[in-house]
């Protein structure tokens, strides 16, 4: 798993990946278990392979605090939380594929 973090984002940059992650389904899915070793396993997968991605959360009791040990677990930048979703960026240091603003 991957222990170090993304740069730190800019609240522009949180609100572009917001609007990007707008129209995307979740792809990983946490269940009672929380976050277990194979979820964090397949989010890394996914952000590896899309960059952006949602997180379902199945009726978490402190949603907020498993969004950031979600993130901090698989090294990635928590963009937002809403409702029981969370939206997660890591840059893909080979391949990226979304390009951040800058000011």
């Amino acid at each position: 798993m991957r222990e170090e973090a993304t740069p730190g984002l800019q609240g522009f940059q949180r609100r572009f990946l917001r609007a990007k992650a707008h129209e995307l389904h979740a792809i990983v899915q946490v269940g009672e278990a929380g976050a277990s070793d194979s979820v964090i396993a397949a989010i890394d997968a996914a952000l590896r392979d899309h960059e952006l991605i949602k997180v379902r959360m199945y009726a978490p009791t402190e949603k907020h605090a498993l969004a950031e040990a979600l993130a901090v677990r698989s090294g990635a930048q928590l963009c937002g939380v809403v409702g029981h979703t969370l939206i997660l960026y890591r840059r893909n240091a080979e391949h990226p594929r979304i390009q951040l603003p800058k000011r």
